[in-house]
């Protein structure tokens, strides 16, 4: 198949084929050696210069702060808001970019510690109760700003050939405490707020410090982390497993077996350990370094369970993806915010769902109605359904991964600012309220560098019910969002254009990327797509490459680990 080919390294190698990629990993050696120099004196190069002026100056004193200015004015440079970068970083007194971004974090620290009080002040100030559960989002999602970024300090101080290796985790963070704060004012926004650019103005240093460290490890610790080399290997194993041939014997048996060995069995009819999903979260340890299991058996269980970042390493799995359901009704219109809506949700690293449903029933009229939310670092989803209409999958933050799963829903019913894969998975628009459209995708990328966006690959996309509405593959959420749509069948419901703007007739900014890379399927033509400067109807393998789970998914090596198939690139 042409789309296999296109990203090398199915099946068996070559030789001519292997030459010739020697040949050009060569020549793009090269190329990255003198991109590398080249960040390196951008960098380095003032630091370096005013090292050398501090030896010709008789006092110390001075050249020691005139390097720690130039140093601050050029890392300074790489950010978003430069000038509240120098002011902040200035008594830093260091010209070691490493030192400098680890000052950055103290700062923003500072920042957010000092708004610790600030949901319950405005709470003091309104009596409308959609605008208090809106303030109540402000207070979780900040509380896990300080959560990521205490990860972030906490790798810091590692330090070393560690730090260098885990850049991508450092991004990742930092980019959880951006989007964070934005949803802090999403939620805010969302309920008509009168003081939401009050809060706004109180949380401008805390966003913009943010930004700042997130910039200087992006464009500056981050620099050669980026230049990464693809690798040629062949992915399938030679007995036909279908597993990656570097997935261990041990993690394939796992995956293999009919069920885990659970920690805790819910079964409703009395059956299990426990009857409900409250108690068996009750059992779960708190920041557990070991893998926690939960066993689901068959049956609907109507309950909302919400998972804040404590919960480490939880796996839950049922007896199958239309047999075992997490159901609720929980909505906008009667009263919760959309972060609030969720059926399920979770926020601490590591969670794996596997063989089980996750469900919304309010319906279309009730709006924005979220089935799972997750905020889960490294989380990974297989065999699952999420079923709901508006708002069905909120993939929030941090790396998620999704194989074999069933979506379904109508208005931004895949939405949120993680960074996602979605390989091999059944999404289903289906038929929205009268007069509405079906948008499939909703990414929330605010700042340029984030490392976040959503890639669809190898997916099927086929409507779920007679389909009569427009439906389009997504609709750009914020300045900088990321979608990819790549080697997927797509059915004959969807709009020619292909993607809607978020304001009617009004283009999204330059600053936006959306692309579809060699789809199939009656919708899969772009002759008629929209002509917006942020899409690309079509990529090279090269620029396709770096939205597959090996490249997009930054520091993949975790996925092995959870025993769950996927295709590298």
């Amino acid at each position: 198949m042409d789309s296999v080919k296109s990203f090398k390294g199915y099946g068996k190698v070559d030789e001519l084929e292997a030459a010739a990629f020697r040949r050009k990993t060569r020549k793009r050696l090269i190329v990255i050696s003198i991109s590398v120099v080249l960040l390196v004196v951008l960098i380095v190069g003032v630091v370096a210069g005013t090292v050398a002026h501090k030896n010709k100056k008789r006092d110390s004193g001075d050249a020691s702060a005139t390097s720690t200015a130039a140093a601050i004015k050029s890392i300074c440079s790489v950010t978003q808001y430069p000038n509240s970068c120098v002011s902040s970083l200035e008594s830093s007194n260091s010209s070691n970019p490493e030192r400098i971004f680890q000052f950055s974090l103290s700062v923003v620290m500072d920042s957010l510690e000092k708004l610790s009080t600030l949901p319950d002040e405005y709470m003091n100030r309104t009596e409308d109760p959609l605008v208090k559960e809106a303030l109540r989002v402000c207070g979780d999602v900040l509380n896990d700003a300080v959560d990521s970024l205490n990860d972030t300090i906490s790798l810091m101080q590692d330090g070393g050939r560690k730090l260098i290796s885990r850049t991508d985790d450092l991004r990742t963070w930092l980019s959880t405490v951006v989007t964070d704060q934005e949803t802090c004012f999403d939620a805010l926004d969302e309920v008509n707020a009168t003081f939401v650019e009050e809060v706004k103005l109180l949380m401008k240093n805390s966003t913009e410090f943010a930004s700042n460290s997130l910039a200087i490890v992006s464009k500056i610790l981050g620099a050669i982390g980026d230049f990464k080399i693809p690798i040629h290997r062949r992915l399938l194993g030679a007995g036909g497993s279908g597993f990656p041939t570097w997935v261990a014997a041990g993690d394939r048996r796992l995956l293999q077996e009919s069920a885990p060995k659970p920690d805790v069995t819910v079964a409703a009819d009395g059956s299990g350990d426990v009857k409900s999903l409250k108690e068996a979260v009750d059992r779960i340890p708190k920041k557990s370094k070991t893998r926690f299991v939960i066993y689901v058996k068959a049956g609907e269980y109507v309950e909302n369970v919400v998972l804040d970042k404590s919960y480490w390493n939880l796996m839950i799995y049922g007896d199958g993806k239309n047999a075992t359901i997490i159901s609720g009704s929980k909505n906008f219109v009667d009263g919760t915010p959309t972060f609030s809506t969720a059926t399920f949700a979770i926020a601490g690293r590591g969670f794996i769902a596997r063989d089980i449903g996750f469900r919304n029933t309010a319906g279309a009229a009730k709006h924005q109605a979220v089935a799972f939310r997750s905020g889960s670092d490294q989380s990974v989803f297989y065999r699952c359904s999420f079923d709901a209409f508006q708002d069905t999958l909120y993939a929030h933050s941090n790396r998620q991964f999704y194989r074999e799963c069933d979506i379904t829903g109508t208005i931004d019913f895949i939405f949120g600012n993680s960074a996602v894969v979605f390989q091999n998975c059944n999404i289903m628009p289906r038929q929205p309220m009268p007069n509405q459209f079906v948008t499939i995708t909703a990414q929330g990328k605010k700042d340029p560098n984030q490392n976040t966006g959503i890639s669809i690959q190898r997916c099927t996309m086929s409507p779920l019910d007679t389909l009569t509405a427009p439906t389009y593959l997504g609709r750009p959420w914020k300045d900088f969002s990321v979608t990819v749509i790549m080697e997927s069948s797509i059915g004959g419901f969807l709009d020619p254009k292909g993607w809607i703007s978020w304001v009617s007739n009004v283009d999204p900014p330059n600053s936006i990327f959306y692309a579809e890379y060699q789809n199939t399927g009656p919708g899969a033509s772009t002759s008629n797509r929209v002509t917006w400067a942020g899409y690309k109807p079509t990529l090279t393998a090269d620029q396709a490459s770096k939205y597959n789970v090996e490249s997009f998914i930054e520091g993949s090596s975790w996925l092995p680990a959870t025993a769950v198939t996927f295709d590298s690139t």
